[in-house]
């Protein structure tokens, strides 16, 4: 019995110390992004530039998922979702949210150490708390959709004004009616329910989650689209970027030259020949102020060229 008895004590001190311990700390997270060369936030989470986090919106989920594949990223796509609007991109800085169901001893603790910390009101709203301009809201609340509502027209109207963006949940949402009169925003969940949260605790603020078939980490970068939502490592965002932004214009001047005429498909569809990568690097020069790629970008991709 008393081994029983200390077995016991010492599940709860595991528990308990593993709640503490769900907020990665900077260097843990540091640890967790150290490919990651660029400025971070005092959280530690990389700080990816605003300008790549622009030019992401134009980037296709097929391309991301592309650079992904080859850099030996296999579960960072998850689709079939519901969303507020079809055709509002949601792209940012991840920051994470793990849920799980209720359990009566660990919740009290985790509000114990949320006052500790500062913390105020019901724990749904702190991960918003830490938000800042740019971030997207990921959250796993294990597919929780009657009574797993995280956020109503409230607490979103809140969202948007600390970060400028959405949310992706692995859960539901209430308000819908609401929440479509932002101007901007946008959710992607797994359901719009009218009940309110219960029997949910948070026991994580940027930890690695898993929203579906992908693993999230804080700080990395989040493109949904209507096909789905693909999380990117922060040190492989640029090169999405530019890898994209290469295929898009090789794409535009394929098909500009095949309604003239010039080539064929087959010409156009497989390896291009010295005379048609020379007409291509002649047609960035004389197009670059009118393409959707950033000026200095077709600069620089004009001087890799040796033509």
């Amino acid at each position: 019995m008393k081994t029983n008895i200390l077995l016991s004590l010492l599940l709860v001190i595991f528990v308990l110390t593993a709640v503490k311990s769900q907020t990665l700390t900077p260097e843990q997270i540091k640890g967790f992004s150290s490919q990651w060369e660029g400025e971070r936030f005092d959280d530690g989470r990389p700080k990816v530039p605003d300008n790549i986090i622009e030019r992401l919106k134009k980037v296709s989920i097929e391309e991301a998922w592309s650079v992904l594949r080859g850099a030996g990223y296999h579960n960072q796509f998850e689709g079939n979702w519901m969303m507020i609007h079809q055709d509002v991109p949601i792209v940012g800085r991840v920051v994470t949210a793990q849920y799980m169901p209720n359990r009566p001893d660990v919740s009290e603790r985790i509000k114990v150490i949320g006052g500790e910390e500062g913390r105020v009101g019901s724990s749904n709203s702190w991960p918003i708390d830490v938000l800042v301009k740019g971030d997207v809201y990921v959250a796993d609340a294990f597919d929780k959709e009657d009574q797993g509502t995280l956020i109503g027209d409230n607490l979103g109207n809140s969202i948007y004004a600390k970060s400028g963006n959405g949310v992706v949940f692995n859960g539901s949402i209430r308000d819908l009616e609401g929440l479509e009169e932002i101007e901007g925003f946008n959710a992607f969940v797994r359901s719009w329910n009218p009940s309110y949260l219960q029997e949910v605790m948070l026991t994580g603020i940027n930890v690695p989650i898993n929203i579906g078939h992908a693993t999230v980490m804080p700080g990395d970068i989040i493109l949904a689209k209507r096909e789905g939502v693909i999380f990117i490592p922060a040190y492989l965002a640029e090169k999405v970027v530019v890898t994209a932004e290469i295929v898009m214009l090789r794409d535009k001047f394929g098909i500009q030259r095949l309604k003239e005429g010039k080539y064929t498909p087959g010409q156009i569809d497989t390896r291009w020949t010295d005379e048609i990568e020379k007409d291509f690097s002649k047609w960035l020069k004389d197009n670059q102020n009118n393409l959707p790629v950033p000026k200095e970008q077709i600069q620089e991709l004009l001087k890799t060229r040796t033509w």
